[in-house]
């Protein structure tokens, strides 16, 4: 009898604890799965290069910028939504340029950097998302942005901007254009005035190591 109960129990013992413990491994092995595409186009371009290629954009440290809240400009086409963040835009890789509305020299050569490097990319121009993020609280002239069809529009804190997309030695983070990752990692910052010509090149490689975005 007592050999009978201990066969009844060990069923209802043993159980118990694997249910939660192979739902916890299930999560993980499809967190794996989403991310794998990303990072295996991080590992084939940046450590695994053929002999002498090297990138144009400096990779900096991976950071989540997912969160980063964008205000919209309700005037605007092109303006994100209300209670937007970076994570509106993911599933695509974005290129991210930050200046007040007046747009300087710089800011349009950026904006048109951007532009003609997107759509030099052909039949993958509509895997590239473009970010303007306005610093101040006035709206960019209409004429300027009937020049960039597309162009996504949103307003930000220019010390916030700031402190999540580094400017390295130059100290001015509006100086650049940043490469956000399509899961909305911060991974890109193109040298001040750049060579478009060698931007294509580095994103172009990205697109064809990538299976998402």
């Amino acid at each position: 009898m007592a050999m009978a109960a201990r066969d009844h129990q060990t069923p209802t013992h043993g159980a118990g604890p694997r249910e939660p413990a192979s739902g916890r491994r299930q999560l993980v092995i499809l967190g794996l799965l989403f991310l794998l595409p990303v990072l295996a186009a991080y590992l084939a371009y940046f450590f695994l290069p053929p002999e002498g290629r090297t990138n144009y954009g400096e990779l900096i440290e991976q950071r989540d910028v997912s969160d980063f809240a964008l205000t919209p400009l309700a005037t605007a086409a092109g303006s994100v939504p209300e209670g937007a963040s970076m994570a509106t835009l993911s599933g695509r890789w974005v290129f991210v340029v930050a200046a007040p509305a007046a747009c300087d020299e710089r800011c349009r050569e950026n904006l048109y950097n951007i532009r003609q490097v997107r759509l030099t990319t052909g039949e993958n121009r509509d895997r590239i998302e473009r970010l303007w993020i306005v610093t101040d609280e006035r709206d960019p002239p209409a004429e300027l942005l009937a020049e960039h069809d597309g162009l996504r529009l949103a307003r930000a804190d220019p010390r916030m901007f700031a402190s999540t997309f580094p400017a390295g030695e130059t100290g001015d983070a509006a100086a650049h254009i940043y490469l956000v990752d399509p899961l909305g990692h911060l991974m890109m910052r193109f040298p001040v005035d750049p060579d478009p010509s060698r931007m294509k090149k580095d994103i172009s490689r990205l697109l064809k190591v990538s299976r998402i975005g």
